[in-house]
């Protein structure tokens, strides 16, 4: 564990108005201006959905220069940690406590920390290192999150909740904030439905997220995320059927199911990059 201090703290967070003065660091902090930091937040009980999007939105940047922040909770944040692990991309995690291992937290999440480290990624705080988690550190951590990143990705969330906190101060610190979309009738998408209601960035997909940041997508993206070999079988149905592009009226009527759950399937396969839907009507990439 070692420190860093005034010109060695990273140019994105001295920029902000109560920017630390010093911070702990364990592991190896990126550098480079040719890097993009995402920080990615959600829900602590997500969805499969919530799930899903984070898996296959991160899956989606490998092999390009992104960071992948998160906060190294319960949840969404622990998913887009493994995630990152996963697609060979840099993971850096701010925890609410903290850096020494007997006060580390979550504790169950002290594996995935090792992890982190062990890939070549980092653990950050600006606590001292046998610092214990209060309700009001991480508060504190999240404007570090928000102000390290050039953007703020929020994958599910209540409407009152952290995750919220976390984009608020992006914005006030003049991040991009990205949301992904969710249905309508679910609590955790009330969040990222307000936030993107408010202006934010919709991210449907890894190619998404890359023109947002500035990345150009490499020809043919979509047809990175041709493999079904984790679709399910209703997801496999829908795709048979749309052999032909079909208005999603026509898909709902012909699948036979409800209209919240076909919208889920739909929003879960264009997420992998399988089906994009232009002028009204569905298409398989």
């Amino acid at each position: 564990m070692y420190t860093i201090e005034d010109e060695e703290i990273p140019a994105l967070l001295r920029e902000l108005p109560d920017a630390p003065k010093k911070l702990y660091v364990r592991g190896v902090l990126p550098r480079g201006t040719d890097r993009r930091f995402l920080t990615v937040v959600g829900a602590r009980r997500h969805s499969a959905y919530g799930r899903e999007a984070c898996e296959t939105l991160i899956a989606g940047l490998a092999g390009y220069p992104v960071v992948i922040v998160s906060g190294l909770a319960l949840g969404i944040d622990g998913l887009a940690h493994r995630a990152a692990l996963h697609a060979g991309l840099t993971t850096v995690a701010f925890p609410g406590s903290g850096l020494s291992e007997k006060v580390l937290y979550p504790s169950t999440h002290r594996a995935l920390a090792r992890a982190i480290l062990a890939s070549g990624g980092a653990l950050i705080s600006e606590f001292e290192p046998d610092f214990k988690p209060t309700a009001w550190s991480f508060h504190q951590r999240n404007r570090i999150m928000a102000g390290i990143s050039h953007a703020t990705l929020v994958i599910e969330a209540e409407e009152r909740s952290g995750t919220l906190i976390t984009a608020k101060l992006a914005l006030e610190y003049n991040r991009d904030v990205f949301a992904v979309p969710g249905p309508i009738f679910s609590p955790t998408a009330g969040g990222p439905n307000l936030l993107l209601r408010l202006g934010a960035t919709p991210i449907r997909s890894s190619a998404d997220i890359l023109e947002a940041l500035g990345l150009a997508a490499a020809p043919g993206l979509a047809l990175r995320h041709t493999d079904t070999s984790n679709c399910s079988a209703r997801e496999l149905h829908i795709l048979e059927l749309l052999k032909t592009p079909l208005e999603r009226d026509s898909l709902i009527r012909t699948l036979g199911t409800s209209v919240s759950e076909t919208n889920t399937l739909i929003a879960t396969l264009e997420l992998k990059g399988l089906i994009v839907e232009r002028m009204g009507a569905i298409y398989r990439t």
